[in-house]
């Protein structure tokens, strides 16, 4: 399975006053949500020649497909806006592939490339924001853990499937602002997200850490054959999902996020905002009960027939 993306699905453009409104909401803020913060260090992050063989369809001989960037182990404190600037970075290693609010990992693919489900879940979400990370699918594989995948061309499934892992979700793009305003030095890729009671996670591992990908700091994809059960569905705490409702600073968002019946979606969608506009809330109660440990749960959210690792040496 591959597709041929519409040119509106790569960049998620449509529809296109919503867009340029969420677009304005990125640079300017508003009341809630403080401006996009780049300076001449954000120049830093783009990667000329990996951008242009990817956008041009082009992968490694080895099938290991690049990182473009790594979680950010010293993240700006999120009272501070979404930062694309280069001042305070460590990714897992140590070194500098990642920016000051990076908090996913970024995989370097072509267009239209397959995206599967890096362990079974239930699908709980999935939506564009244009002004964060364009089309996303939102998977709760159960015991506190929830991936998304961002920046996607063309969603495979909806909310309330159940996947196995391995499954198609969707086709890559390169949907949202990033690309529109770096296009086309900013690399095509899917950034990834993992997240743990609710808060943002590196999959990667540092030394006495445990990794969540099954195979150590090494992910591979998923080639089974297996039969794993699908996941516990999370125990969502509907008071403490209520709680952080009303803890939410704009009216327009506390009536969205309100008026979802469904309980799971509804914690879900409380999560989206949290995560991804802190500053909206005033407080962030728990929305499970219990704490889990990293575990490792995770294999590469591609194909096997796609890629067989990952390259962090960005070479050809």
């Amino acid at each position: 399975m591959s597709g041929r993306l519409r040119l509106h699905e790569v960049f998620g453009l449509s529809p296109l006053g919503l867009r340029a409104r969420e677009a304005l909401l990125a640079v300017r803020g508003d009341g809630s949500v403080p401006p996009t913060r780049a300076d001449l260090s954000s120049l830093g992050i783009l990667q000329p020649g990996l951008s242009l063989r990817t956008w041009l369809g082009g992968r490694r001989r080895d099938r290991r497909v690049p990182i473009y960037n790594l979680f950010n182990r010293t993240p700006t404190p999120p009272d501070h806006g979404w930062s694309v600037q280069k001042r305070h970075v460590r990714d897992f290693r140590g070194g500098t592939l990642t920016y000051d609010s990076h908090n996913g990992t970024d995989f370097a693919i072509p267009v239209g490339t397959v995206v599967v489900a890096a362990a079974p879940a239930r699908v709980l979400r999935v939506s564009s924001e244009f002004h964060r990370g364009g089309l996303k699918v939102f998977l709760d594989h159960g015991r506190g853990l929830v991936t998304t995948s961002n920046h996607l061309g063309r969603a495979l499934v909806v909310a309330g499937d159940v996947v196995r892992r391995g499954q198609p979700i969707a086709l890559s793009g390169y949907s949202g602002i990033d690309a529109v305003i770096a296009f086309p030095w900013s690399v095509p890729h899917v950034h990834f997200n993992v997240w743990l009671d609710g808060e943002y996670v590196d999959p990667f591992a540092v030394p006495g850490e445990t990794s969540l990908w099954r195979d150590d700091n090494d992910p591979r994809p998923y080639e089974g054959p297996g039969d794993e059960p699908p996941p516990e569905p999370t125990p969502w705490d509907e008071r403490a999902v209520e709680a952080s409702i009303e803890a939410c600073r704009d009216a327009v968002v506390r009536v969205e996020l309100s008026s979802e019946p469904v309980l799971e979606r509804r914690a879900m969608g409380v999560l989206f905002q949290r995560n991804y506009f802190p500053t909206r809330f005033a407080s962030r109660p728990r929305l499970s009960p219990g704490s889990h440990a990293r575990e490792p749960r995770l294999t590469l959210p591609f194909r096997a027939q796609d890629f067989t690792g990952i390259a962090l040496d960005h070479e050809p």
